[in-house]
């Protein structure tokens, strides 16, 4: 079975304004010793995002696990590992079609019944979120709490992965909840490389 490293970083290009700061927020997480890394685009530009992609695979070179959010073709085009898609995408089943055996894939789940039905796809891991108010989101969906992560540790033998809202503050409780994983995007973003740090070393 796959296994989760404990922090799963999301490079989310919304919260940055310059190509260079993202390149230089993926060195930095890399630096502080992520494993894995996912790259969040949703503008939706596709030739901006195999730009973006293809210089986040020539920093990480094959020291880090590169995810591409959403998108299939560029996963494959980008040379990444895998793909996290969510429940408005194409379907799990149809991904693993296009990328094949060999590649992570991912999918995130709001409640109990997206999850039963993830489950049951061809999946590596499930996300279940948010566990927490966020604001990476324009319209999230609505808050789970540890209770939603707990309920979705009871449901799913897969590797779980929490999502939203999570900081340093409140990561064990995710952890203590039933998550293998913890995904964090706003906290990383001032101090790439000391929070990667601190959150590894809270983790262990």
């Amino acid at each position: 079975m796959f296994k989760l490293p404990r922090l799963y970083p999301i490079l989310d290009t919304a919260c940055f304004s310059k190509d260079e700061d993202i390149y230089q927020f993926a060195r930095e997480v890399i630096a502080g010793g992520a494993t894995i890394l996912q790259y969040r685009n949703k503008s939706g530009n596709a030739s901006v995002m195999l730009e973006h992609a293809q210089e986040l695979k020539r920093i990480c070179g094959s020291s880090v696990h590169l995810i591409m959010n959403d998108r299939a073709d560029l996963c494959l085009a980008a040379g990444f590992s895998g793909c996290h898609v969510g429940q408005d995408d194409l379907s799990p089943g149809v991904v693993r079609k296009i990328l094949g055996k060999g590649f992570m894939l991912g999918v995130s789940t709001h409640n109990p019944d997206q999850l039963g039905i993830a489950d049951r796809s061809p999946v590596d891991y499930l996300a279940i979120g948010p566990v927490f108010q966020t604001v990476s989101k324009a319209n999230p969906d609505a808050v789970v709490g540890l209770e939603g992560v707990r309920r979705a540790r009871e449901l799913t033998r897969k590797p779980l992965v929490a999502i939203g809202g999570i900081t340093r503050e409140n990561c064990h409780e995710v952890i203590a909840a039933g998550a293998d994983s913890i995904a964090v995007i706003g906290d990383l973003v001032r101090e790439p490389k000391k929070a990667v740090q601190e959150f590894l070393s809270l983790l262990r």
